[in-house]
């Protein structure tokens, strides 16, 4: 090992370099964990923060209403992963030329009855539009399931769906009542 000799200023020879090690008391290495511990919890709050920010921002309003479903933000942004990964395994495939013609033509149909028939009118476009639905790709298994599925890619579109089927529900249940009760 060479020896490197200078004169301080007091005149003293440094001798050669030493490795230095320092050592820490148990309370620094504890206050050292505790601040990256802290850190840590930082980042992944912030890291909670912006997923919860882009989950609002994708459903909208179907973010409150799977909260207040489901009972806890934490449990509703589950819910909605749940539902991107399933949709995200199905096999959507957009309308043909035909079928886009097809459903417009049952549409316009279902719009002229609302003016004679509004309930008839009202079911009507709900199985149309649970026809396209199965058309494109998206099992149609119950309606929950199917909104909670549409959800994903539309929703904005789906409150109005749930209004729309809801009142579908409400007028097939008010026309069986008729039926029993003898009124038309």
């Amino acid at each position: 090992m060479n020896i490197i000799a200078a004169a301080g200023a007091s005149g003293a020879i440094v001798g050669p370099r030493e490795n230095v090690i320092v050592t820490l008391s148990p309370l620094e290495i504890g206050l050292g964990l505790l601040v990256l511990v802290l850190l840590a919890g930082i980042v992944m709050l912030v890291v909670q923060g912006r997923h919860r920010a882009n989950l609002r921002s994708k459903f909208g309003p179907e973010y409150s209403r799977t909260v207040e479903a489901v009972g806890s933000p934490r449990r509703a942004e589950a819910e909605l992963q749940e539902r991107e990964k399933r949709v995200a395994s199905f096999s959507i495939r957009p309308l043909s030329p035909q079928q886009v013609d097809m459903f417009t033509d049952g549409w316009m149909r279902v719009q002229t009855q609302f003016v004679d028939d509004p309930q008839g009118a009202v079911s009507r476009a709900d199985v149309l539009l649970t026809e396209v639905m199965e058309v494109r790709g998206y099992p149609i298994a119950d309606f929950e399931r199917r909104s909670a599925d549409l959800s994903v890619d539309h929703p904005q579109v789906v409150q109005n769906y749930r209004s729309a089927h809801d009142i579908s529900i409400r007028h097939a249940r008010e026309r069986r009542t008729r039926r029993i009760c003898g009124r038309r």
